[in-house]
């Protein structure tokens, strides 16, 4: 016998108990609904489901007492019968690949949707549905620093990676927002571990040319700092001079200089967050061991690794003891962290700008460049640079309302342990 599939879509104002008055109109059919989808913007709704109608039985009854609900409750209806061919084949696809697509600058506009809508269209990719991160926006009180981040889930496989991973650079630089591109894993969920650069991700500065500064050396040492940076020196080797110069620089001036560094926007509601979590937290920095224990006090920082400045008689010796960390050394940190942990590469988060973060950012699940100069944006799988640190929160498909929970439970928790 021929199955009598249907599609009914039901759109209007949004009111409590519309759901449950719609599906009761039509419960003694005795029904079997196959797919559903609602959402509600700005108090109006839109329901849909798609329903087969009981062997032998008529449909034009349910239909009937659909509409005569519908109409009570002042909502429009419209029914599409869907051919049992044309269902399966919907079916069918079902186990295509599913990617998500997070979309997330200051503001968004129609000409950022669109541009994306037509680059995902363009590889062959169909928008499933569309979730809305970041919170309400006040139009009377504009936040002083206002986020706004849109999640799509797509289907599909792209026709061309490597041209759509071109595309979305060149997507973001000229339009001044982000967009992230993930396989809609489990992985996704799970993440347990965040390694973060220091210099310049944690913190607004370069700690040794603040330290430089001090010591008179502030031009010779950001020279070589932005050539490291950019990829054109030997991390080793810059790093090696950079100290050399800061021979006799007082040691006291470490605590001044900590003092005075400024946590980067968002790295402290990002930490509270992933920690509130359960979430391990790490420092892998080129940078140095005595700021990093600094942060680690303040923010509750798990593992900390970086290089430790020599000092003797109250003052640094322009020498490093031990390894130094450069970016294998990082890798090979993260790696010696997660193996410990027992935590999969694919469950951590790298978070760094320089050239020398690029080994950990392509070996953990989820590498993102930030705020980084352009030969780390093409080398991570993800960037963020028009948002501060806790964007990467909108890419573990957190929500504004679960970070804020979040932070409460954590608040309370602290309240209670005093």
């Amino acid at each position: 016998m021929k199955r009598e599939i249907i599609l009914v879509q039901l759109a209007g104002e949004d009111r409590p108990g519309f759901f449950a008055a719609i599906l009761g109109s039509i419960a003694q059919f005795g029904v079997r609904v196959v797919d559903m989808c609602q959402s509600v913007i700005h108090e109006t709704l839109s329901l849909g489901f798609v329903l087969e109608v009981p062997p032998g039985a008529a449909s034009a009854p349910i239909l009937k007492e659909l509409l005569f609900c519908a109409h009570g409750l002042g909502l429009s209806a419209k029914f599409t019968p869907i051919p049992e061919d044309a269902y399966e084949e919907w079916v069918a696809g079902q186990g295509r690949p599913r990617h998500i697509v997070t979309l997330l600058g200051r503001s968004l506009t129609a000409q950022h949707l669109a541009q994306l809508g037509q680059l995902l269209a363009q590889q062959g990719l169909s928008i499933d549905t569309v979730t809305r991160l970041s919170e309400r926006v006040s139009l009377a009180r504009p936040s002083a620093s206002p986020r706004a981040c849109l999640e799509f889930s797509v289907r599909g496989t792209p026709q061309d990676r490597f041209a759509m991973r071109a595309a979305l650079l060149e997507f973001s630089r000229d339009l001044g927002v982000d967009v992230a591109f993930q396989e809609d894993s489990v992985f996704r969920r799970i993440r347990r571990l965040v390694c973060f650069d220091m210099d310049s991700t944690l913190i607004e500065a370069e700690v040794i040319d603040e330290l430089a500064a001090r010591a008179g050396v502030g031009p010779q040492v950001a020279a070589i700092t932005e050539a490291a940076m950019r990829g054109e020196l030997d991390f080793r080797q810059s790093l090696t001079e950079r100290v050399r110069l800061l021979a006799g620089l007082p040691e006291s001036v470490l605590a001044q200089v900590a003092a005075s560094l400024r946590l980067t926007e968002g790295a402290e509601r990002l930490v509270r967050t992933v920690k509130a979590l359960g979430y391990k937290v790490a420092i892998l920095s080129g940078g140095f061991t005595y700021f990093g224990r600094v942060l680690q006090e303040r923010l509750g920082i798990d593992f900390v690794h970086a290089n430790v400045l020599e000092v003797k008689d109250g003052r640094l010796t322009g020498r490093l003891v031990g390894d130094i960390v450069d970016g294998p050394g990082k890798a090979a940190r993260l790696r010696a962290i997660a193996a410990a942990e027992g935590i999969s590469l694919d469950q951590v988060i790298a978070v760094g700008d320089g050239a020398n973060d690029l080994p950990m950012l392509q070996i953990a699940g989820l590498g993102i460049a930030f705020h980084a100069k352009p030969v780390v944006r093409e080398g991570a799988s993800q960037a963020i640079s028009n948002l501060g640190l806790d964007g990467v929160l909108y890419l573990l498909g957190l929500r504004d309302r679960e970070m804020a929970a979040l932070e409460g439970m954590m608040q309370r928790a602290q309240e209670a342990h005093r």
